[in-house]
């Protein structure tokens, strides 16, 4: 009997040893990054072409020099589809642009599918539904939302919902119409939510992934204070809190999360900056990421040209601060997290350039690793793992 328990557990031991042995060789050696860019430039840079792209060791966190990937107009923000067969952009064209769909390569570049309006004015930001059946999309210069199918070819069709809002908050010169800067799906692919910063209210909606349909939901909103301007917004990864960058204070807002009814309940406000840095010209927020363990939240400062960490109460979902880190760039308006949680990548829209910090995983604090590469005004940062 005694032996053969000590066999039980030596295959118990046996397998799982095996099984590791199986996960740690299923663990991706690199991926590909893209950067959603503005292609238009100032005096003396040089221009971007499109959408880039390049490779991350995840061992050194070296990356590759960007290639085009495709050249688009102002392909600012950028949205993989869950297959990662094909990638989504906006192109940000002022009072026109729309939204591309490509296919992507095995060796990461892209192929045009198709393109279609956006429904309003100012595409700025998108997102493809957690079933991959639609791509949804915020219109920040007309202040709407659309819905556009995705086809089984990765093409899109034309817009199947449209929302316009409508609204307004105290300050005159950036708060007289709707401006809707974000577009989010909860775990479930129950609800959609989206800050507007016209409007001081992170909008909620329900989805009909199947329809193609959005709707307002009930609640329909929850309030920042006024004059914030809720630009992005992170869900941490069990669902159960949710925060959203305020860029025009320099603020962040936590939340509680409903995922019955998709309401979202404020539990803290805390500031993106140093105690005793107060906002002026030229600062405001932009960007915000939750680490893949729900353990911490990243927010980028522009002006002060620094990462935010806090460290997420896994209890209340309360924020505390670790630490700014210097993103070695000018005007952070991107940055992504790589899935495996190792690095963090910080985009310079106006230093033209990409650098690569390591995470630490019990302080969730960031490390240069003396990684940068040249890229043209980066504004988005997205990660593909094969």
């Amino acid at each position: 009997m005694k032996h053969f328990r000590f066999g039980w557990w030596l295959s118990l031991l046996f397998g799982a040893f095996l099984l590791n042995d199986s996960a740690r060789a299923a663990q991706p050696k690199e991926m590909f990054v893209y950067f959603g860019t503005y292609t238009r430039a100032a005096k003396d840079r040089v221009a971007s072409k499109g959408i880039h792209v390049s490779k991350l060791d995840l061992k050194t966190g070296k990356l590759t020099e960007p290639e085009v990937a495709a050249e688009a107009g102002n392909p600012a923000f950028l949205a993989i589809h869950p297959n990662k067969r094909f990638l989504y952009a906006v192109g940000e064209m002022g009072q026109g642009g729309g939204v591309m769909a490509f296919a992507i390569k095995d060796d990461g570049k892209l192929a045009l599918l198709n393109e279609r309006p956006s429904g309003g004015a100012g595409p700025t930001h998108l997102t493809v539904d957690r079933a991959g059946q639609n791509v949804l999309v915020a219109n920040y210069g007309g202040g709407s939302i659309a819905c556009l199918p995705i086809g089984a070819d990765g093409k899109l069709a034309p817009v199947s919902s449209f929302i316009q809002h409508k609204g307004s908050s105290v300050n005159a010169k950036r708060q007289a119409a709707p401006h809707a800067h974000g577009i989010y799906t909860d775990s479930a692919n129950r609800f959609v939510f989206v800050p507007d910063l016209g409007m001081d209210k992170v909008m909620i909606y329900r989805l009909d992934s199947d329809a193609g349909k959005l709707a307002p939901n009930d609640p329909a909103f929850a309030t920042v204070k006024p004059g914030s301007g809720p630009r992005h917004f992170a869900f941490e990864p069990k669902g159960r809190f949710g925060y959203v960058i305020n860029e025009m204070v320099c603020t962040m807002t936590a939340f509680s999360y409903s995922a019955t009814s998709g309401a979202l309940t404020e539990i803290q406000t805390i500031s993106t900056l140093p105690d005793g840095v107060e906002v002026q010209a030229g600062y405001s927020t932009a960007e915000v990421f939750t680490h893949p363990t729900g353990k911490f939240l990243y927010g980028s400062n522009r002006g002060h040209d620094t990462i935010v960490v806090y460290a997420i109460n896994a209890k209340d979902g309360t924020l505390k601060l670790v630490e700014h880190e210097p993103t070695q760039t000018k005007i952070p308006r991107g940055f992504g997290v790589d899935p495996t949680g190792r690095y963090l990548i910080a985009g310079g829209q106006n230093s033209d350039n990409a650098t690569v910090f390591r995470i630490d995983q019990k302080t969730g604090a960031l490390e240069p690793t003396g990684q940068s590469v040249a890229v043209g005004s980066p504004v988005c940062v997205e990660f593909l793992g094969r």
